[in-house]
C-alpha cells in the first residue's frame, strides 16, 4: 500500500508538469488548467496620504480609474484563460507574457518589454505552506508571476489559498516603513523580497533534516535510510533549480539600465542579490552534506556487517580446534582391539580431562584474539 502511495504521488507530480499548450502552437497560446481554481481578484489602492482595498468582480472594471500612485492587482487563481487574458489587455501585457503566466512550470527569469518588466519567480506555497508539505513528506513550490509597469504591479498567483504576499498587505494597512511613499518599483522590490525571505524557513526545515539524517546514519544506520537520502537530494535539486536562476533574475535588474527601476530600488535590490547569494550557498552546502551521506550511509552498513563477520569468524575460529577434538573422540575405536585404539576411552578422568583442555583451548584463543586487538577493546597506544 505505501509502495502504491508513493507511485501515485509520482503520477500526480508527472501530471503537474505537463504542459497544457499543444505542439507546434503559435506564440502566445493561453491554455489553463481545468483543474486550477477559478481566478479572484483584489486590488490595493495607495499613496503617500491614502489607501484602499477592493474586490474586483470582473476584469471589465480594470483598470481603476482615479488618481491614485500606485495599482496593485492581484489574479489569485489561474484556471481561467479569458480572465487572465482580460487583466493582462487593461494593463498591456504581451501575450508571451500571458502565455508563461499560465505555464505554471516556468523557470525564474525576468523580460523586459515595451512598457513593463516581467519577472517568473518559484517560492514556498503560502505562509506556513512549506510546514505543510514538510508534514506530507513533499514538495511544492508555486510559481509567481510579477508584471511592474510604472505606476501598477500585477501578480498572478495559483492558489488562493497559498498567499505568500501577506507580509506586505500587513504593511501596507498598518503604513509602517516608506512602503506607502514609494513608487510602483519599490513595491515590487518588496514583493520580491517577501518570497526570497519565504524561502528561508523552508531550507532550515531542510538543514534540520539534513542533521537528523546524518546523526541516524552515523549512529544507527539502516537499509531504509538510503530512500531518504535520495528523496532529500531530489527535494534539495528542485530548490536548487528555484533559487538559482534568482541570482542572475537580480543581477540583471541591478545592472541593466530600466526605467522603471529607480536608483533608490536598486539599492534594496542588492540586499535581495545579497540574500539570494545566501539561499544558495545554504542549498549548495546541504547538497554535499546529502551526497556526503550516500558514502556515509554505505560505509557505516559495511562496517557493521564487518563487525558481524569478525565476531562470527571469531567464534567459527574457536569452535574450529574444538569440533577437531570433539570429531576425534567421536570415532568409535574399540580400544579392546589394540593399543592404538583411542586408549582415552578407557580413562577414568578421560572426559573431565578432554572438556577442559577444550575450555583451555578456547580462553588461549579469546586471549590471543584480544592481545591482537581483533575483539574487545585491545591493545591501546600512549595516551596523548
Amino acid at each position: 500500500m505505501e509502495r502504491a502511495g508513493k507511485d501515485g504521488q509520482y503520477a500526480r507530480q508527472r501530471r503537474q508538469r505537463r504542459r497544457r499548450t499543444p505542439p507546434g502552437a503559435p506564440p502566445g497560446t493561453l491554455a489553463a488548467d481545468p483543474g486550477a481554481p477559478r481566478p479572484r481578484i483584489d486590488a490595493v489602492l495607495f499613496g503617500p496620504a491614502a489607501f484602499a482595498e477592493r474586490a474586483i468582480a470582473s476584469p471589465a472594471e480594470l483598470p481603476i480609474p482615479g488618481d491614485h500612485a500606485v495599482r496593485w492587482i492581484n489574479v489569485e487563481g489561474l484556471g481561467d484563460a479569458d480572465t487572465v487574458r482580460e487583466v493582462g489587455a487593461a494593463f498591456g501585457l504581451h501575450p508571451l507574457a500571458l502565455e508563461d503566466i499560465l505555464d505554471v512550470h516556468q523557470r525564474p527569469k525576468l523580460e523586459a518589454y515595451d512598457d513593463n518588466l516581467f519577472i517568473i519567480l518559484r517560492t514556498p506555497a503560502g505562509d506556513r505552506g512549506w510546514e505543510e508539505a514538510a508534514a506530507a513528506n513533499r514538495l511544492d513550490l508555486e510559481q509567481v508571476a510579477i508584471c511592474l509597469g510604472q505606476d501598477f504591479v500585477l501578480t498572478f498567483q495559483k492558489r488562493p489559498d497559498a498567499d505568500i504576499f501577506e507580509p506586505v498587505r500587513r504593511r501596507l494597512r498598518s503604513g509602517s516603513g516608506a512602503i506607502r511613499e514609494r513608487k510602483a518599483d519599490y513595491l515590487a522590490y518588496a514583493l520580491i523580497d517577501a518570497a526570497i525571505d519565504a524561502c528561508f524557513p523552508l531550507l532550515e526545515h531542510y538543514g534540520e533534516l539534513v542533521e537528523d539524517l546524518e546523526s541516524m546514519v552515523v549512529e544507527r544506520p539502516e537499509i531504509g535510510q538510503i530512500g531518504r537520502i535520495h528523496d532529500l537530494k531530489r527535494d534539495l535539486l528542485t530548490i536548487r533549480r528555484a533559487i538559482w536562476p534568482l541570482r542572475d533574475l537580480l543581477n540583471a535588474l541591478l545592472r541593466d539600465e530600466a526605467a522603471l527601476v529607480g536608483e533608490q530600488t536598486r539599492l534594496y535590490l542588492r540586499d535581495c542579490y545579497d540574500h539570494t547569494v545566501q539561499l544558495i550557498d545554504m542549498i549548495e552546502t546541504y547538497r554535499e552534506i546529502a551526497s556526503g551521506l550516500v558514502d556515509i550511509h554505505l560505509s557505516s552498513i559495511s562496517n557493521r556487517m564487518n563487525e558481524v563477520m569478525k565476531v562470527l569468524t571469531i567464534i567459527a575460529t574457536i569452535f574450529i580446534p574444538l569440533t577437531f577434538i570433539a570429531g576425534v573422540y567421536g570415532m568409535n575405536f574399540d580400544p579392546a582391539a589394540g593399543p592404538w585404539n583411542m586408549p582415552e576411552l578407557g580413562w577414568r578422568y578421560g572426559y573431565p580431562v578432554t572438556m577442559l583442555a577444550m575450555a583451555a583451548i578456547a580462553a588461549g584463543l579469546v586471549g590471543f584474539f584480544r592481545r591482537k586487538g581483533w575483539i574487545g577493546r585491545g591493545r591501546q597506544g600512549p595516551r596523548p
